[in-house]
């Protein structure tokens, strides 16, 4: 089994390469970050379904958001 990320896309097994951060500003902060990964394939499907509801904060690659995840946590 791989340590990879998947996308979040329903019945999707594919290394994810983009994380998609979003906000339902309903019930979340608005600092507050939920995220879905998401393949090539599915980036932008993701980020329409996202972007329709006003939920979508961030379209970033999945790489980056590592790198800065871990610059923030040390």
């Amino acid at each position: 089994m791989s340590d990879t990320p998947i996308c979040s896309a329903k019945g999707c097994r594919v290394d994810a390469v983009w994380v998609l951060a979003w906000n339902n500003p309903k019930i979340h902060t608005p600092e507050r970050r939920k995220t879905w990964l998401a393949c090539e394939e599915h980036r932008e499907h993701l980020s329409q379904f996202l972007g329709v509801r006003g939920f979508l904060k961030d379209v970033v690659l999945l790489k980056e958001w590592e790198e800065a995840s871990s610059a923030t946590d040390g």
